[in-house]
């Protein structure tokens, strides 16, 4: 058992430390549907964005541990600011900012100095400049070698899809054919984005690489989390859940002894707009999905 002063006074950020410094990485990809009324109000559509894009993710701690009172338990939370920049892979427009806290909420003590688990160890909240804001609570562990990444869909789930007019949908095939015709690849590693399972552009980033270790970090809104929206947003394309999946990594360089760091993410954010087909109540849940492959630089 921890000494209780140590915890007041020291944070701890258990496997989250990882995080701390200065990540950068340019293989970044965003996938987007939102509203479109192309042939007037009878008439909504979709319309899909994809982008390329560079990143700078910045994370700094906190330098005292954060103490929550509750009656006779306390909780210790250790906190870590971070911000996230993103541009246009090609215009270099700037695309997106995010800034919030991960936090280590797995120091809980009661009035007589035990310790006790928190029922998820770590939390995120974010704010984004559109007029969202996030938060999603989740576990985290390690283990040796490289990460798990499983496949992640696109597209709305079948129950949205059914009963859609046929071709309703063909923007996500036309976008996979446009990024992928090898006579308009500007740069072959950049620019091949499996617009289906945006998650297999991960797993091609790790081919070839020997990693000694990974930190899986996994939330989601749905653990007792929550999302916002401002009022044009909650009328016409509000953010409803959010998931996203970390993976610290320490990667052997080859033919050395020498390691660096790298962080993977993949993050779904369900965005609703558009009523459901034959007449189902509801609208249809659209996939905001990102990823990227980053390395720490400082």
């Amino acid at each position: 058992m921890k000494n209780i002063k140590d915890i007041e006074t020291v944070p701890s950020f258990g496997d989250l430390e990882g995080l701390i410094g200065t990540w950068k990485g340019v293989k970044g990809w965003s996938l987007i549907s939102v509203p479109n009324h192309r042939g007037g109000e009878g008439s909504p559509g979709f319309e899909l964005i994809v982008q390329n894009y560079t990143e700078i993710l910045t994370f700094k701690a906190v330098d005292a541990p954060v103490e929550n009172e509750g009656g006779g338990d306390k909780q210790f939370v250790g906190a870590i600011e971070y911000e996230q920049v993103i541009h246009d892979f090609d215009t270099k427009e700037l695309i997106h900012v995010e800034n919030g806290m991960f936090m280590y909420l797995d120091e809980i003590v009661t009035e007589s100095g035990e310790s006790k688990d928190a029922p998820y160890s770590i939390a995120r909240n974010g704010t984004i400049p559109h007029g969202n804001s996030i938060l999603v609570l989740g576990l985290i562990d390690k283990k040796g070698g490289a990460p798990s990444i499983k496949e992640i869909s696109s597209m709305p789930s079948e129950v949205d899809q059914n009963g859609a007019p046929l071709g309703f949908f063909d923007q996500f095939q036309s976008e996979q054919d446009r990024l992928t015709v090898p006579d308009i690849v500007i740069n072959e590693e950049s620019k091949i984005f499996n617009v289906f399972d945006p998650n297999d552009n991960l797993i091609r980033d790790n081919k070839g690489l020997e990693f000694m270790d990974t930190v899986h970090i996994a939330l989601d809104s749905e653990n007792e989390g929550t999302v916002g929206n401002i009022p044009f947003l909650q009328k016409h394309a509000k953010a409803t859940n959010v998931y996203s999946d970390f993976w610290l990594s320490t990667v052997k360089l080859p033919m050395s002894d020498e390691t660096y760091q790298q962080l993977q993410y993949s993050q779904k954010v369900g965005i609703s707009f558009h009523q459901k087909f034959n007449g189902k109540q509801g609208l249809i849940s659209w996939p905001h999905v990102t990823i990227n492959t980053l390395t720490k630089i400082d």
